[in-house]
């Protein structure tokens, strides 16, 4: 998971670099440089996802844990076949 995103405002363009929280989402944050308040834009969860270069920690997991593209199985369907392939070893008569 990627922690540090460069966060660019929209209104003077200036590029920082920021951490991310990891538990929450950042609803405000002032630039250094003009001292402008973003916040995210319609549709986003967070600073970050508006205005970073990658996604907030929560957006990211939440990426990983469902299928891609339709054709990419995505972590939850790997760990049920998992799953799934432990308990038929587990119930096979030696």
């Amino acid at each position: 998971m990627i922690l540090q995103s460069v966060i660019t405002c929209p209104h003077c363009a200036m590029e920082k670099p920021e951490l991310m929280p990891t538990d929450a989402c950042q609803f405000f944050y002032i630039c250094t440089s003009c001292g402008a308040t973003l916040r995210p834009k319609a549709g986003d969860c967070c600073v970050s996802c508006s205005y970073g270069s990658v996604p907030c920690p929560p957006i990211q997991a939440e990426r990983l844990l469902r299928p891609a593209h339709g054709n990419e199985t995505g972590l939850i369907s790997e760990i049920d076949d998992l799953v799934d392939r432990q308990a038929a070893v587990s119930t096979t008569p030696r």
